[in-house]
């Protein structure tokens, strides 16, 4: 038994960007995960083909979605599914005869999870977007940023991943759970929009509260806090600071050699002043002088990362954070579980790959056929 999902079987329509990360999650902790590719076309290449870490741990079967003996395969497929999980526009599964009512038709207890943007109803549903459009919908975009200037962009990973992909996982595995108590299946409505909105649920809280204002840039936890930001070091390069609890701003300010009543914590007009001060002195030091000075430390004080240096970091090397699959350097699983371990069961296949073995071991017997048929290459 590997991965907590062991023995969940599902169906991944490709698609691109949080429809795959889902699948991956899914595969990662134990799912069998079925790919199923566009056949006999190149689809986008910022979603298709082995390069793609998201791809990992699950097969693909190239399927002609359009053709009826194709249609038919994937009924076939969903009879032996717990899960199928798709990422098109509302109306497209339906327009291909495999919306939620096909598909439930043939097999009553399986989870239809649908990923979309705006959702599967409403007045932006058949918009296109992205995840940048997502969040600035959600009022998360607008929450960010420094003041005076233009929203940050921070890569896709809010709508996308977090709100999107991660969200639509979690209502996958517990529908799943439901419908082998229930017997009944039902439709996971994942609308990244929605995800993101959720995502900020503390700050919608901070703001009833009157702990934050619509002005980004001033608050505690978007840059407008000396001791929640990013300074530059002497050779160009960063150290965050989140010395947010009194206790670890104490110690910064003694690690900095900074007068304690000189800067009180929460004098909240001088703010702009400490950041002043503060700049001044991580600029004396290189990012590994002060990565060497205040990452133990109880300041919650580190050196910002790139993405190659993070693979590399002691922490994250003890810690396995980062795993090599057919010699690419990837993160790891998450979570851990301690009986039941997620891993990277493969790398990525390019699409339609593995049609043939993937097929016969969910029970289709007739692959011959439906190539000859057109319904698979």
């Amino acid at each position: 038994m590997s991965g907590p999902l062991h023995g969940v079987k599902v169906i991944e329509i490709a698609s691109i960007g949080p429809g795959p990360f889902a699948a991956m999650l899914l595969a990662d902790l134990g799912a069998d995960v079925i790919r199923i590719d566009r056949a006999g076309g190149a689809g986008n290449p910022l979603g298709e083909g082995a390069w793609n870490f998201m791809h990992r741990g699950r097969r693909s079967a190239a399927v002609n979605l359009k053709s009826g003996g194709g249609r038919e395969l994937i009924l076939r497929l969903s009879e032996r599914a717990d899960a199928l999980i798709e990422g098109f526009r509302p109306g497209v599964m339906e327009r291909l005869g495999l919306g939620p009512d096909d598909v439930l038709a043939r097999n009553p207890k399986l989870v239809y999870g649908r990923m979309t943007g705006y959702g599967q109803d409403g007045p932006l549903s058949a918009v296109a977007g992205h995840d940048l459009n997502y969040l600035s919908i959600a009022g998360v975009l607008g929450a960010m940023g420094r003041t005076g200037e233009k929203p940050p962009i921070p890569l896709n990973l809010v709508a996308d991943f977090g709100g999107g992909g991660m969200l639509l996982a979690l209502g996958v595995v517990s529908a799943v759970l439901e419908a082998r108590t229930s017997g009944q299946g039902q439709v996971v409505d994942a609308a990244m929009v929605e995800g993101s909105a959720l995502l900020a649920t503390m700050f919608h809280a901070m703001r009833a509260a009157g702990l934050w204002n619509d002005t980004p840039g001033t608050n505690l936890l978007d840059s407008g806090a000396p001791f929640y930001e990013v300074y530059a070091t002497r050779d160009g390069k960063w150290m965050a600071v989140g010395a947010l609890e009194p206790q670890f701003y104490a110690e910064l300010l003694r690690r900095l050699e900074l007068d304690a009543d000189a800067f009180p914590q929460w004098d909240q007009p001088r703010w702009p002043e400490y950041k002043a001060r503060f700049a001044t002195v991580f600029a004396t030091k290189t990012r590994d002088e002060w990565a060497a000075l205040l990452e133990g430390a109880e300041a919650c004080v580190t050196p910002v990362l790139g993405l190659t240096e993070a693979a590399e970091h002691p922490h994250n090397v003890a810690r396995e954070a980062f795993v090599t699959v057919d010699g690419k350097v990837q993160p790891a699983p998450a979570p851990r579980f301690s009986r039941t371990p997620a891993a990277v069961s493969g790398p990525p296949s390019e699409p339609g790959a593995d049609t043939d073995a993937v097929l016969a071991d969910w029970g289709i017997d007739d692959v011959t056929a439906l190539r000859d048929a057109g319904a698979v290459t």
